[in-house]
């Protein structure tokens, strides 16, 4: 009897495992074949430029890939460089700047535009406008307006105002100021929109509520509506920071790194060792430093978003 039971079962499950089967990898068939170019494009651009580049920054390769594995001797290097040294501190001065006023800034013109103001959509335009142009464009702009001979101080000083001075641009202790100015300019306006569509899916009951237990209009906003905008925060935090990391054309734009070094980063630097330098070595080590700096910050974020609701589940 219990012999029957067992071939039965086995009977069972020799029968459901290729249905099973069938079901998994048949499921939007076509689907998975038209995603298929897109893997294969993943795979092999991202993942296996990416263990290339890691690769390669392990050797002393100059013009061409071609050099001997030679260890850490790359990053030793790149460590005791001052260049590289300033280029990561200008990176984080800049970052935190950045991301901080543009969050900042993007939610109080995204509170002002909820206002349900005349003129919005016009408003919205020109304050999205600058984020059309690319980042050459803005540099170049900007540089204009901050040249001391040509830009805003040689203009104010022609009306009579000798005092004024505006050359951010020559001044090393505030041309990080400068590049920060042209990336607000550009990202702010995009910051807006994302939270502003943020406000708009907050429902109106919410309000009311607040209204009814007399919560004031600011720590409704801090305490309920940016905890609701939780999703948003996190898009707008993700693109403003990957925008950063990749910081060069701007930079190469407004001030071509200087005064001296004073606004390089590390982008450029990687440029210049790959393609003006002739180190290869030298520059695929930078950039591996880049990409490991990004998996710091980006591991505990994945695992604080889904590894912390998998426990609690």
């Amino acid at each position: 009897m219990a012999d029957t039971a067992v071939q039965a079962g086995e009977g069972v499950g020799t029968a459901v495992r290729p249905g099973f089967l069938r079901k998994t990898f048949l499921h939007n068939l076509p689907a998975k074949i038209a995603a298929l170019p897109m893997m294969a494009a993943v795979l092999i651009v991202f993942v296996g430029c990416t263990l290339w580049t890691v690769y390669y920054s392990f050797t002393n390769s100059k013009l061409l890939p071609t050099g001997k594995f030679v260890g850490f001797d790359q990053y030793e290097r790149l460590f005791a460089t001052q260049r590289w040294n300033v280029s990561v501190t200008n990176l984080v001065s800049y970052g935190i700047m950045s991301l901080v006023l543009t969050l900042s800034l993007g939610f109080l013109l995204a509170v002002l535009m909820d206002q349900k103001i005349r003129f919005e959509s016009a408003f919205r335009t020109i304050m999205l406008y600058p984020f059309a142009l690319s980042f050459i464009v803005t540099g170049l702009v900007w540089q204009w307006i901050m040249n001391p001979t040509l830009g805003l101080q040689g203009t104010m000083r022609n009306l009579g105002f000798e005092w004024f001075t505006f050359d951010w641009i020559t001044n090393s202790r505030m041309v990080l100021f400068a590049l920060l100015i042209a990336g607000l300019w550009q990202g702010v306006g995009f910051c807006m929109v994302l939270m502003l569509a943020g406000l708009r899916g907050v429902d109106e009951e919410i309000w009311k509520a607040a209204r009814v237990d007399g919560i004031p209009t600011w720590r409704t906003y801090i305490s309920i509506v940016l905890p609701m905008m939780r999703g948003v925060l996190i898009t707008a935090v993700v693109i403003i920071g990957s925008g950063i990391v990749r910081l060069y054309d701007l930079v190469v734009a407004l001030t071509n790194g200087g005064p001296g070094i004073s606004s390089e980063v590390p982008a450029k630097y990687v440029y210049n060792y790959m393609f003006s330098g002739g180190n290869i070595g030298q520059g695929l080590a930078a950039a591996t430093m880049m990409l490991l700096t990004v998996f710091i910050i980006l591991i505990p974020w994945i695992y604080l978003e889904f590894g912390g609701k998998g426990r609690r589940s």
